[in-house]
């Protein structure tokens, strides 16, 4: 029969809710029922899923594999596990898509999906056009789908673990944060050498530790308790579905995305010269420096996970990734986002190094930054203020980046502001080389947004 769904539950990337509010087992039904007329209509016939710790997520399941099975379409149930595992399904498996259900970096009571489509992130206007098709619903035909019940976790963690290549032992220290991850990193680390500390590494769907979002300082203080407390060379955490790394040295200073990418970025470029790299256009403007000065080809790219992807395949880049901790390697992997094989490979580029963690950060270009600034907005009007702010710059002549939102670039720095595509809130970020161009960098975007009835947070 027709279903309706909530409509702040089909957000630009995947599809998220917060269970018995806004996202229901029905609804998860209904996702099925109608991603399995989609994966037939692309002429595909199977499909694997998966599902991650959170308390809600098996009710989830079993009603989205229900509806798959309604709409005709076999399906491959791999279990609990990271997102990534299921991609890893997804490729690997002989399927025509995948379907994930994880409330990702989410507080506990939220929960959603992730979907794959003929080895592509399926997002955007897909997930709109799903709700166009679950109003046409009509009742299910005789031919159900058969469920295969399959273990990949064996044979993703040794395909992660074939692509360690350090020499040097290492002492490290992991934080899967009661998430996803907690399993496969509890398996994988006996089969890597070096030392390992591991803590919050029980699933657990209630998060007790700490909220699974390693982009969040206060997020990694455990772990940088732990690489203190051990003397570790470095720590490593993971959001609650394992596609976000987050990485402290061992002085506990934390890597963000774009500053763990150079680290990245350079292995990769010493075997492939010239090869494109792409960031996203929050990334410091000392990344794509960076990127030019190992040889490689900067790419800036809008952000969020599955354009990132998206790009990655268009272009054919090795590696790709975000500040928020998406790393995408399409070199020696599969170019989706896995945050334990991320840290498998900086293992390996470390434990080839004749430098710590510690001494490359040392030696990393200083600039002035703000981190990513969140400024609650009205959403039907973040979009508007964006433009607005495009058009001023444009007819002053400014240089700008405008390949999601607006990148303003001057003899100072840059800054940014951007519409979020999943929540209500615009997104602004600076950076300069100097104290005095920050702050007239600073000036700059504090003006243009009061312009549209914004302000910058003091300090």
């Amino acid at each position: 029969m027709p279903h309706r769904f909530d409509p702040t539950i089909l957000r630009e990337y995947d599809i998220r809710g917060v269970v018995g509010e806004t996202l229901f087992a029905a609804d998860a039904h209904a996702i099925g029922r109608v991603f399995a007329a989609t994966v037939a209509k692309a002429g595909g016939r199977r499909v694997a899923v998966g599902y991650d710790g959170r308390l809600t997520s098996p009710e989830l399941e079993a009603a989205l594999v229900e509806g798959l099975i309604e709409g005709g379409i076999d399906v491959v149930r791999i279990g609990l596990g990271p997102t990534p595992m299921l991609y890893f399904a997804a490729a690997t498996l002989g399927v025509d898509g995948g379907l994930m259900v994880t409330g990702s970096h989410n507080p506990p009571d939220h929960n959603g999906f992730k979907l794959v489509l003929l080895g592509k992130p399926f997002f955007g206007d897909a997930i709109q056009q799903l709700a166009a098709v679950a109003l046409t619903l009509g009742r299910p035909s005789n031919a159900r789908g058969r469920v295969e019940e399959r273990t990949v976790f064996a044979d993703y963690l040794d395909r992660i673990a074939h692509d360690y290549d350090g020499v040097k032992l290492l002492k490290v220290a992991w934080d899967p944060g009661n998430g996803a991850t907690g399993d496969a990193v509890t398996a994988l680390t006996p089969t890597l050498p070096g030392e390992h500390v591991l803590i919050n590494n029980k699933i657990d769907g209630r998060f007790p530790a700490h909220h699974p979002d390693p982009t969040v300082p206060e997020n990694l203080v455990q772990l940088q308790e732990a690489v203190a407390a051990n003397h570790c060379d470095l720590g490593i955490a993971f959001d609650g579905d394992g596609d976000r790394i987050g990485v402290v040295d061992a002085r506990g200073r934390i890597l963000w995305g774009d500053q763990l990418m150079i680290v990245l970025a350079r292995d990769v470029l010493a075997r492939l010269p010239g090869a494109p790299i792409l960031a996203d256009v929050k990334a410091s403007q000392v990344l794509f420096d960076e990127i030019a000065r190992a040889g490689g080809e900067p790419v800036m790219a809008p952000t969020g996970h599955s354009r990132i992807k998206a790009k990655l395949a268009e272009t054919g880049a090795p590696l790709a990734g975000e500040m928020s901790g998406h790393v995408f390697f399409a070199d020696r992997y599969y170019g989706y986002d896995d945050a334990i094989y991320v840290a498998v490979r900086l293992l390996g580029i470390l434990g080839r190094s004749t430098q710590s963690l510690a001494d490359i950060v040392d030696e990393l270009p200083r600039v002035i930054n703000t981190p990513e600034l969140r400024l609650p907005c009205d959403e039907s009007r973040k979009f508007a203020i964006v433009d607005e702010i495009h058009e001023r710059l444009r007819r002053r002549g400014a240089d700008i980046v405008d390949i999601d939102g607006v990148r303003v670039r001057s003899d100072d720095g840059w800054w940014l502001v951007r519409a979020s595509n999943t929540q209500a809130i615009v997104v602004a970020r600076a950076e300069s080389t100097s104290e005095a161009g920050f702050a007239r960098i600073k000036r700059q975007l504090a003006e243009e947004l009061a312009a549209c009835g914004l302000s910058l947070p003091e300090g």
